[in-house]
C-alpha cells in the first residue's frame, strides 16, 4: 500500500523584465548528480498549521515560508494566487499533495541560496526554461514543465495573475503509461484518462516526456 500523500506548498515567483521571467532553484546534488530545478516550495509544518483553517491555507503558509528558507523571499500569503494541486501518482515511493501558487515580485527581490540545501538560482523567460530541459542543461519535474508551459503563453506577469485567479484550480492526479522510449502522464480531462489508453479520440489533457522532447499538450472538448 501506498504511503498517504505529504501536503506542501509551492509558489512560482514570476517579474517582468523584457517579459516575464520565472525564478528556478537548482537543489543540491545527489550521488554526483546535478539537481533538479524547481519552485521554492515544500512540505506543510507544525508551524504552518492553524487550528480550524483549511489544507489549502496550511500549504499557503508552507510555500511563504519555504520561500523565505530557500530564496531569502519575504512575500505575502495574500499575494499568492492559487493556480494548480498535484498529487503524485500512487506508484511514487514519495507521494506529495501540493498546492502552486502565482506571486510576482519586484526586480530581483534579493533572491539568496543557502548554497547547501539549495545550490544555485536563475531567472528564466519560460522558453527559455524549456529549451534548457530540452537540451538537457536543466532538469526539471513535470509539475514545473507543465507550469512553465503554462507562463509561456504571458508576456507580463498581470496578464498570468489576471488570467488565473478567477479560473478554477485544477486538480492532477497523473497516470503514467510507459510509451515510445519515454513516458506519457494522462491528466484529468484526458479522453483516455479512465481506461490509460493514448488512443482514445477525443480531448487532450497530458504530457510527453520523451527524452529532448517534452511536450505538454492541452486540447479539451
Amino acid at each position: 500500500m501506498s504511503e498517504q500523500p505529504k501536503p506542501s506548498g509551492t509558489v512560482v515567483v514570476v517579474r517582468d523584465r523584457a517579459g516575464l521571467e520565472v525564478l528556478l532553484l537548482q537543489r543540491a546534488a545527489r550521488e554526483g548528480r546535478p539537481g533538479p530545478w524547481v519552485f521554492p516550495g515544500g512540505k506543510v509544518d507544525t508551524s504552518d498549521r492553524r487550528p480550524g483553517a483549511s489544507a489549502e491555507s496550511d500549504a499557503r503558509r508552507a510555500a511563504v515560508r519555504e520561500a523565505h528558507e530557500e530564496a531569502a523571499l519575504s512575500l505575502e500569503e495574500a499575494a499568492l494566487v492559487p493556480i494548480s494541486r498535484w498529487i503524485t501518482p500512487s506508484i511514487s515511493p514519495r507521494r506529495f499533495d501540493t498546492w502552486f501558487y502565482l506571486c510576482a515580485v519586484d526586480g530581483d527581490h534579493g533572491v539568496r541560496v543557502d548554497g547547501l540545501e539549495i545550490g544555485d538560482h536563475r531567472w528564466l523567460a519560460p522558453r527559455d526554461a524549456i529549451a534548457a530541459h530540452q537540451s538537457d542543461r536543466i532538469q526539471l519535474a513535470p509539475p514545473t514543465f507543465v507550469t512553465i508551459a503554462w507562463l509561456s503563453e504571458f508576456q507580463r506577469s498581470e496578464q498570468a495573475l489576471s488570467t488565473w485567479a478567477p479560473r478554477p484550480i485544477p486538480l492532477f492526479e497523473p497516470r503514467v503509461l510507459r510509451c515510445d522510449e519515454g513516458a506519457c502522464m494522462l491528466y484529468l480531462g484526458d479522453a483516455g484518462y479512465e481506461l490509460r489508453d493514448t488512443r482514445i479520440p477525443g480531448a487532450r489533457h497530458r504530457l510527453w516526456a520523451r527524452p529532448g522532447a517534452w511536450r505538454y499538450e492541452l486540447r479539451l472538448a
